[in-house]
């Protein structure tokens, strides 16, 4: 990609109005994304606790006080940042829970921001010439701060629950995560690009955010059970900066920006090129 596609902005875009109420959008997007698909996996975790205490004091009713004498609930705790998420049931709640989330904050920030909801997606915009480097700047402060403030909600409002940081399965190493990262973005930004960038787009623009919420919720049931499939870096951050859990993180940061970075410069350089490509006739399809 030349050089010259990517706008650098002025320093006076930074305290345009329209810039930062495109930022409160992003930041009022991505607080609902994350509140709503955090919160999915916490509340999954406590209702996993409440049916394993449940069977067990069921099953051991003789010797539960024994047991509770040796913290079994802290055991139970820690279940909230460790398997409950990554039952088959638990998975298929995330999917569905962050899938529908990112379908409502696209959709209510698409006529202001765009709707990005993701510092990846902001970063394949602006390799893509779509938005200049001061907004992009903008942009990614406002979606860091929402995903801090969902957490911190969230942590208030569950009386003091941890929000889980997204971390590496057993027997996955970093850089097999930073791969899961850079394939499950690169399909992600590449839906964006063809259903909202795209000026040829047509009428898939009207579903574009459905078709967004779809990718990312089927790629966390492609990767959550390994790496979390975040696909977000501010997704990652605000659960890491609330239980201040920085493990791999920036597993987080590298595979999203290059996932994004390659759909960007594919999508834009072969499918929207210098000019541009002529869609199939709807008698074709």
């Amino acid at each position: 990609m030349p050089i010259n596609r990517i706008a650098f902005g002025t320093p006076g875009e930074a305290s345009h109005p329209d810039s930062l109420r495109a930022a409160l959008a992003e930041f009022i997007s991505m607080l609902i994304f994350v509140f709503a698909g955090s919160g999915s996996g916490m509340a999954f975790s406590k209702i996993s606790i409440l049916v394993t205490l449940y069977r067990f004091t069921f099953h051991s009713i003789f010797d539960l006080s024994a047991r509770l004498q040796t913290n079994w609930h802290g055991v139970f705790a820690d279940k909230l940042t460790d398997s409950a998420s990554n039952t088959p049931a638990g998975l298929v709640a995330a999917a569905l829970a962050h899938a529908f989330a990112l379908f409502v904050a696209v959709l209510v920030g698409a006529n202001i921001s765009g709707g990005h909801v993701n510092p990846a997606v902001t970063f394949g915009a602006l390799m893509g010439g779509n938005i200049t480097l001061m907004r992009s700047i903008l942009y990614w402060i406002a979606q860091l701060l929402g995903s801090v403030v969902a957490c911190l909600l969230l942590k208030f409002s569950t009386g003091g629950l941890e929000t889980p940081a997204f971390g590496l399965s057993s027997g996955v190493g970093a850089w097999n995560a930073v791969v899961f990262e850079i394939v499950m973005t690169f399909g992600l930004v590449y839906t964006v690009y063809a259903t909202a960038v795209d000026p040829k787009k047509g009428n898939l623009g009207i579903i574009a955010p459905i078709a967004i919420g779809f990718i990312v919720g089927a790629n966390i049931l492609a990767g959550g059970a390994f790496d979390g499939a975040s696909m977000n870096p501010a997704v990652s951050f605000g659960p890491a900066v609330v239980s201040w859990t920085w493990t791999n993180h920036w597993v987080y940061w590298l595979g999203p920006f290059i996932g994004a970075g390659i759909a960007a410069l594919v999508y834009d350089n072969i499918f929207i090129g210098c000019g541009g490509h002529e869609p199939l006739p709807t008698n074709d399809f």
